[in-house]
């Protein structure tokens, strides 16, 4: 059976090489080119657009019962004018 300890050397080991490497230097200048190329975009954050998400889902929402609200009313005036009351002029 293998030795825990050996991969926990080896993995120390490893995180002390890639600390002490170029390429940490390269991913830190990558991160700050992406970051002052990112701050020029007009990007938002993710909470940002989650609460945005939920104004929208809140607008059809809405949206939906004042539909449904007017199909009622429509439906109403109709039952209305052909229940015998004479239909009002159309002004338009």
């Amino acid at each position: 059976m293998l030795n825990p300890k050996i991969f926990e050397d080896l993995s120390a080991k490893l995180s002390a090489a890639v600390e002490n490497s170029p390429a940490k230097d390269i991913e830190k200048n990558m991160r700050a080119l992406l970051t002052q190329g990112f701050s020029k975009l007009d990007l938002v954050t993710r909470e940002e657009f989650d609460i945005q998400t939920q104004v929208l889902l809140r607008a059809r929402e809405q949206l939906t019962a004042m539909e449904a609200r007017v199909a009622e009313l429509e439906a109403k005036r109709d039952a209305l004018q052909t229940a015998g009351s004479p239909p009002k002029p159309d002004l338009e």
